[in-house]
């Protein structure tokens, strides 16, 4: 398998921050970069800066007024006016609160998205990531879940616009890739794909399997809402099924996935049972997709993931090995070459309370079985078998 990549970062993005306390923390981002770093795997020459997105960008998914909004309450002191205003455009409850520098930071997020799609449709790099983006949430004219500008939409909108690309858009975060979904619920070129816990117990609420698009893009729109707790052979079953199926229907010209880390059993913003397993696999299948139907043309995000010290740089260090090729990424699962580097874990294992893992995949063995692991598996199939009655098999 063959193709180049590149990282995309700029430190502009660490700016989106709402406080210390909040969980969706850029530490993240930093804790994945010294990792990949300590490993020797990502070098200056795989990096690449980028603008942040204009206002004509951002206005393919975004309502004007809804800009000006974030505008006006990333202020040091906003006018009392567009404080009262806050919360219909979604930017004053504990999930999204405005914090100074929002437009300008959430204006790099969607430039990194943009730049991995342009370095991808441009031929500059076969595959391209964008850990940063990811902010799958927010929708046309409000702020919601930690997202404030939705990157991933204003990149696919910019691949349609640009490129003319057929896209297929995989969302892996545990909570439904919502805001993504309702821009482009009718659009027959963009499919968008999302394997999640059901909404019926978590957020957003939505990503039913009944939600299947309208007018002319219908058909093109997948959601797999799993059961909660809900493990990795269950997961993967699912997952693989789908994802090939989806694949071979819509024939994209570009991938672009999402790769929140949320549905690991140590999440706290979620009930899946999942290890890092499925983080290493997942991303394989991706890749393989990938070179299978599109050319290489892969794009992958961020997103969400709350157990950041362990788990987040796992998946994320995991997903870089795999697009870039990395040897190290063959060897994972081989235990005798599967240690995380003493160098970042002396570095950050002050900084927590929590141990930190020392191996890159989790040792099962010590964990508790689940009790309804057959009526759970069973419930994901009787899902997958709805989801997919309209997909024919490859």
């Amino acid at each position: 398998m063959s193709g180049n990549s590149l990282f995309v970062h700029h430190g502009k993005a660490l700016n989106y921050r709402f406080h210390d306390q909040h969980p969706f923390h850029p530490i993240r981002l930093q804790l994945t970069l010294d990792l990949l770093h300590d490993l020797g795997a990502l070098d200056s020459s795989q990096m690449l800066s980028y603008a942040p997105a204009t206002e004509e960008q951002l206005l393919r998914v975004h309502h004007p007024t809804y800009l000006e909004a974030v505008k006006q309450l990333s202020s040091p002191s906003p006018d009392p006016v567009w404080i009262s205003r806050a919360a219909q455009y979604g930017l004053m409850d504990d999930d999204t609160p405005y914090f100074a520098g929002m437009h300008e930071a959430a204006s790099y997020v969607a430039g990194g998205s943009i730049a991995a799609v342009d370095a991808v449709m441009s031929g500059a790099s076969t595959h391209a990531l964008h850990l940063g983006g990811g902010l799958h949430h927010a929708l046309s004219a409000k702020a919601a879940g930690f997202c404030v500008y939705n990157d991933v939409s204003v990149a696919i909108a910019y691949a349609r616009h640009i490129y003319g690309a057929r896209v297929l858009y995989v969302d892996t975060d545990v909570h439904h890739g919502d805001g993504v979904q309702w821009s482009f619920y009718s659009d027959p070129e963009v499919c968008t794909y999302s394997i999640h816990e059901t909404g019926k117990y978590l957020f957003p609420g939505t990503g039913a399997v009944q939600e299947r698009g309208e007018h002319q893009g219908y058909g093109a729109c997948l959601n797999i809402p799993l059961q909660p707790y809900t493990e990795d052979e269950s997961w993967m079953e699912c997952f693989k099924e789908s994802i090939h199926r989806v694949t071979d229907y819509f024939k994209p010209d570009l991938i672009i996935s999402l790769h929140g880390c949320d549905a690991h059993a140590l999440d706290p913003l979620s009930h899946m049972h999942c290890s890092m397993a499925i983080y290493s696999e997942m991303p394989s299948i991706l890749h393989d997709l990938a070179h299978a139907y599109t050319n290489g043309r892969w794009v992958a995000v961020g997103g969400g993931g709350y157990d950041i010290w362990r788990v987040v740089p796992r998946a994320w260090s995991m997903l870089w090995l795999e697009m870039s090729h990395h040897p190290l990424k063959l060897s994972i699962n081989q235990l005798s070459q599967s240690k995380l580097p003493t160098t970042w874990l002396d570095k950050w294992q002050s900084q927590t309370h929590v141990p930190l893992p020392t191996d890159w995949l989790d040792d099962l063995s010590r964990w508790e079985g689940i009790a309804r692991r057959e009526e759970i598996t069973s419930k994901n199939r009787e899902t997958l078998a709805v989801a997919l009655q309209d997909y024919p098999a490859i």
